[in-house]
């Protein structure tokens, strides 16, 4: 048996890889037989198409490594590492492990493979990070770029995917310090601070890590989804707030296919949230475009047994049990995750005595990224002293 296997066409062959029952996509790596598939230990990796390289970057590679998916079982995932020019500081290039936005579901859209979601945003501010003297690993999360759907917004998974990252990144790079900060905008944000809470846990004695930083953070938005149902609501929302809601329900459907999500859907509905499995980002919002998220449904989702605690679970960003500080950038006219959202977190967060600083910006949900540079450099390169 050759050690190199296309998921595709095992696909085709009704053949499960490496312990995992693998769907149709476009994903390809070498698998040893007897792979080890303990989280962070490397599968593959190469060299990064030098067009995707971040500015300042004198070496990049794109990984793909083991993690852990819903299931609690072990998952690939892919990313890409990226070392600062000049030589490495005593003690190795502090790391910065990315967080990314929303950029899709569909193999395609991952980010190791096309680049940042909104590139002329992305590449100078990860640009700034690789100037301040910081390498940076940045998955890709499990299911995008590897067998399975992409369990959109579950902070798990997430936080697995991110601090599996940088285990494999500094196995694959001796230069890359142990020590560590996570960072992350809007998905990538709700990632980044789900991370926090769990980046000692699951990083063990091997990572020094830090502490955080997310701006654009999607919390409490699992309350938003608790009335959905049958012309609930009943009018078409911005096209942005729908095609998150296909993702979350693309993405909840894949992680626990025990709630039968297909039985609460019209076939509008059905459409809608396997086109979202196909979909990049920017194609997604085009095709969600009039549609009435009301019209999805074809029973409310409140009838899913115990459907507040699935939620909280899947997505619910958590408010305590953080053991490094972390700081959170909203901006104020952010609509695609509107101010309440951060403001009831960290009310929550501040009430339980967590170590969270919080700064509101005069910007959207992309301004807010940009603008937060001023206070995040520094609040993190505090973090390393």
């Amino acid at each position: 048996m050759s050690r190199t296997v296309t998921v595709r066409a095992r696909v085709a062959a009704g053949i499960v890889s490496a312990g995992l029952a693998v769907s149709a996509g476009v994903y390809a790596a070498p698998l040893a037989l007897a792979q080890d598939t303990t989280a962070g230990t490397v599968v593959d990796y190469s060299p990064l198409p030098h067009h995707l390289w971040i500015p300042g970057t004198a070496d990049a590679r794109q990984i793909t490594y083991w993690s852990v998916g819903s299931d609690g079982q072990p998952a690939l995932s892919t990313g890409a590492m990226f070392v600062p020019e000049g030589p490495a500081p005593e003690g190795g290039w502090p790391v910065i492990a990315w967080a990314h936005g929303t950029s899709g579901l569909a193999d395609e859209c991952a980010p190791s493979r096309i680049g940042p979601g909104l590139p002329e945003r992305d590449y100078p501010y990860l640009g700034r990070w690789l100037d301040e003297g910081y390498a940076i690993v940045a998955t890709d999360y499990v299911g995008l770029g590897t067998p399975g759907v992409m369990p959109y917004l579950d902070g798990k998974v997430e936080a697995h995917s991110v601090v599996d990252s940088v285990k494999a990144a500094r196995d694959i790079d001796p230069s890359l310090s142990n020590r560590w900060a996570v960072v992350g905008q809007s998905q990538g944000g709700g990632a980044a601070i789900t991370t926090a809470r769990y980046a000692t846990e699951f990083g063990g004695p091997d990572l020094d890590y830090r502490g955080a930083v997310g701006t654009g953070v999607p919390a409490n938005i699992e309350l938003t989804l608790l009335p959905l149902g049958p012309g609930v609501p009943p009018v078409a929302l911005p096209a942005g707030i729908t095609s998150y809601v296909f993702y979350i329900l693309a993405g909840l459907r894949a992680a626990h296919p025990e709630i039968a999500l297909d039985t609460y859907l019209t076939p509008t509905g059905a459409h809608y949230v396997d086109l979202a499995e196909r979909l990049c980002v920017g194609d997604l919002q085009e095709a969600a475009k009039g549609v009435v998220i009301g019209d999805l449904f074809s029973r409310p989702l409140s009838e899913i047994p115990n459907y507040h605690g699935l939620l909280v679970d899947y997505m619910g960003v958590p408010t305590s049990g953080y053991d490094r500080p972390f700081f959170i950038g909203q901006g104020i006219t952010d609509t695609d995750v509107p101010a309440p959202s951060a403001l009831s977190l960290v009310a929550q967060l501040t009430a339980n005595g967590e170590p969270v600083t919080f700064r509101m910006y005069d910007a959207d949900h992309s301004g807010t990224l940009i603008e937060s540079q001023a206070d995040a450099i520094p609040f993190v390169a505090g973090l390393f002293d």
